[in-house]
């Protein structure tokens, strides 16, 4: 892209794990080197992730990111160089509740964990459910009525037997008038605020910036990456992506393990 030329697109979302994130968790030097000259051309890179600011952070500190993060399926605005929340939006919990028995009359009992609102939230984890190896930190308990004690972002739910597919689905059919039902990963099925996405938390970002819809691209690889992907101008899915998200997407690109948010990056800045 030559200097004089207009930028393709004025922001740049992109998901982490799946998407901007290698399965160790790390970046690589080609998606660095070139979400840096992106940036260094004028435009904005904007993480927007499933992830809560506590299991974020890391990442972020370790990319010297320093911009605003949507984290928590869009609940939450972080200011990563100044290590505070912009805007929190919590899970009702009385609804919530409300919601898991409709779901668990529908389809048997539940496994749950939950993540706590907050800069400091915690990932708490009911008996049964099943946490996916890693560093990301979180509490094990015996009493699964300690999960509702203080304010939180979203409820996870898994079942011994229905896939992640099914078990959306159904939450949908008897709760989705009253909480938002996304799936975020594999093993991982949510609970939100009604009406609460990824483009709820990057539509606001993106106004900070002064930046709107048609300027931006957008990268993703689950189900809850759909709202992020109609809200963009531009919604690009990973080789690895869900077939639902593969649906919608403008255009497919290589796997995460393969660079390919570098690989559309390249074509769209440096050429």
């Amino acid at each position: 892209m030559s200097p004089s030329a207009p930028l393709p697109y004025k922001l740049i979302a992109t998901d982490l794990d799946g998407t901007l994130l290698r399965h160790d968790e790390t970046v690589s030097e080609r998606t660095r080197q070139v979400l840096a000259a992106a940036t260094a051309a004028g435009a904005a890179h904007i993480v927007v992730t499933g992830r809560a600011v506590p299991w974020t952070r890391h990442i972020l500190d370790a990319l010297d990111y320093k911009g605003l993060a949507v984290c928590g399926q869009g609940g939450q605005v972080y200011h990563a160089g100044e290590h505070r929340l912009l805007t929190s939006v919590t899970l009702d919990r009385q609804l919530a509740g409300l919601a898991l028995a409709k779901i668990e009359a529908e389809v048997g009992p539940l496994y749950l964990a939950a993540s706590r609102d907050g800069l400091e939230g915690e990932v708490l984890v009911g008996p049964g459910y099943r946490v996916h190896e890693g560093p990301l930190p979180h509490v094990m308990l015996n009493d699964p009525g300690e999960l509702w004690v203080a304010p939180l972002n979203k409820v996870y739910i898994q079942h011994p037997d229905l896939d992640d597919d099914a078990l959306a689905l159904a939450a949908r059919q008897v709760a989705g008038d009253l909480v938002g039902v996304t799936v975020a990963g594999e093993g991982i099925v949510e609970l939100l605020p009604l009406g609460l996405t990824k483009a709820t938390g990057l539509s606001l970002a993106a106004r900070r910036l002064g930046v709107t819809a048609k300027e931006t691209v957008a990268f993703g690889d689950m189900p809850n990456d759909i709202p992020m992907f109609a809200w963009s101008a531009h919604g690009v899915a990973m080789a690895n992506a869900h077939d639902e998200l593969k649906a919608v997407a403008h255009e497919l690109t290589v796997s995460n393990e393969e660079d390919g948010v570098a690989v559309v990056l390249e074509r769209l800045y440096l050429s």
